[in-house]
């Protein structure tokens, strides 16, 4: 069986800039059984991995252009499905071009709903082309099948694994340091979390914070006034601007309480995959597939303000065995049940399954 992995415009596959999403197709390809059947393609300017073959197309290429680079190479290669990962428009392009091959749009987000019915009618039909759309949760799965009935059928899901034995670090005897790590922004809910870290550092003086920043340069104007409430806790807040996955680890291994306040309903959350996989307890928002991501290893806070989450906070830190039950639990759920073995054989049962049936059905 042959399968064409496409990345997005923009991804390179690089092991030291690599994104979530990134991380993700690395961590399954390592781990699958279907390993040697596998091309991925991405743009040009990483090192060539060694553990999966890597096809490139120039960066910097418009939509058109890049999908004309990788339609040459998918005639060349001519594999049974295409695996496109994330971006709806251009996948949905190329898929219209390969309609023998089994076309599945795997998506790391949640597809939202269309906002009027000329959106939901070109979605619709871009979404159509596909034979399986597949999503990082079963929560995100549930939420497009209601959107989108007519395509429940295809609906699949595949929870993100994470790769423990690159991120643990003993539970026990870590520094007091609370964590947020994730995009700086609204939906995110770093202001409830600057807010709720301020008032713990005010109560608990031997305290401190750890803020990971991701696309700073993109939310910097919403961000900083939030950031620089901070300011006044000098080195016992640590600001660390769109830092690269080595940093992200470090921190995240030395933090005993990690913070997850999204508003949003999160497709899963691997920044709590991450910090239940470094060994810290977590306070988690709950919302979407976070609860399938820590199952019953989290605090979970409402986050329509920052007081629940600021209570939370006041609630580990005052109670020291609690804090490490939460970790420890955390850490041995994610290790069992999130493991990179068991969501690659997932994947790989998956494509078999799509293989054998061969499925066909017009395109428009």
């Amino acid at each position: 069986m042959r399968i064409a992995v496409v990345l997005p415009r923009g991804s390179t596959y690089c092991p030291d800039k690599a994104n979530s999403m990134e991380t993700v197709v690395r961590t399954l390809s390592a781990h699958s059984r279907l390993q040697k059947g596998v091309t991925l393609i991405a743009d040009a300017g990483a090192v060539a991995p060694t553990d999966v073959s890597v096809l490139t197309v120039p960066a910097g290429l418009g939509r058109k252009a890049r999908n004309a680079a990788v339609a040459d190479i998918l005639r060349t290669l001519s594999p049974d499905i295409i695996e496109y990962h994330q971006q709806l428009k251009s996948s949905s392009e190329l898929a219209r071009q390969f309609p023998n091959a089994i076309n599945v749009l795997y998506r790391h987000t949640r597809i939202k709903p269309a906002r009027n019915p000329i959106g939901a009618w070109r979605y619709g039909r871009r979404l159509a082309r596909f034979d399986r759309l597949v999503f990082v949760s079963q929560a995100a799965g549930q939420e497009f099948a209601a959107d989108y009935p007519a395509l429940a059928e295809r609906v699949a899901a595949v929870c993100n694994p994470i790769a423990v034995d690159d991120w643990r670090a003993p539970p026990q005897d870590r520094e007091k340091l609370i964590l947020f790590s994730g995009r700086a922004m609204h939906d995110k809910g770093l202001d409830l979390f600057c807010t709720a870290l301020a008032q713990t550092l005010d109560r608990h003086p031997d305290w401190r914070g750890a803020l990971m920043l991701g696309d700073w340069d993109k939310h910097q104007h919403w961000a900083e006034p939030h950031v620089a409430a901070l300011a006044r806790f000098g080195e016992r807040v640590e600001i660390h601007k769109s830092a690269s996955l080595a940093e992200v680890k470090s921190v995240t291994r030395r933090a005993a309480i990690a913070v997850v306040p999204s508003r949003v309903r999160e497709a899963l959350g691997l920044s709590a995959l991450e910090a239940h996989a470094a060994g810290a307890a977590l306070i988690s928002s709950g919302r979407g597939g976070l609860r399938e991501a820590s199952g019953d290893h989290a605090l979970y806070v409402e986050v329509e303000d920052a007081a629940p989450l600021a209570a939370a906070l006041e609630r580990l830190v005052s109670h020291p065995a609690e804090r490490l039950a939460l970790a420890a639990g955390g850490q041995d759920y994610v290790a069992r049940v999130h493991s990179p073995a068991a969501r690659a054989a997932e994947l790989d049962d998956l494509r078999q399954a799509l293989a054998d049936r061969a499925t066909t059905r017009p395109r428009d």
